[in-house]
């Protein structure tokens, strides 16, 4: 899932596309929109949303990068919102180590790559929910909280 050219700066705009996408294509459909609003419940949807990707096919084929690129920037977009993370740029060692061009830092300083927690949500399913992570996520900032 790895993007050249792609900078911290972008990642916002990548997760309201994802929304955009999702919204067009559920509405051309018999299905009401998605309860995707960036709180941090709605990461039981993106779960959710995974597990049909594995179920309509095995999870070593390929599925779209850009579909999980977005559902990788739209749960980093929840950890800044909800728990007070920063978009970043990542160095070569961080980049090497996570396999991405972005992460977020927590704000305890450590930093976080929501895009492989979503490919490894992909490739081994609900042992990796992401609605747990956030959960149990240590440097979470409780003071604040953003609602759209």
């Amino acid at each position: 899932m790895h993007r050249h050219g792609i900078t911290a700066a972008d990642m916002p705009r990548h997760s309201a596309g994802l929304l955009r996408a999702l919204a067009v294509r559920r509405s051309a459909t018999a299905h009401g929109p998605l309860p995707l609003n960036y709180s941090t419940a709605s990461l039981r949807v993106v779960d959710f949303l995974i597990d049909g990707l594995r179920r309509d096919g095995d999870a070593r084929a390929e599925t779209p990068r850009s579909l999980l690129f977005g559902l990788g920037s739209y749960v980093g977009e929840v950890l800044v919102r909800q728990a007070g993370a920063v978009w970043v740029d990542l160095d070569a060692s961080q980049r090497e180590y996570f396999g991405q061009r972005v992460g977020v830092r927590m704000p305890d300083g450590r930093i976080r790559s929501p895009l492989t927690k979503v490919e490894n949500r992909y490739r081994l399913g609900p042992a990796e929910s992401l609605y747990e992570f956030y959960l149990t996520l240590p440097g979470r900032s409780r003071a604040r909280r953003v609602r759209v």
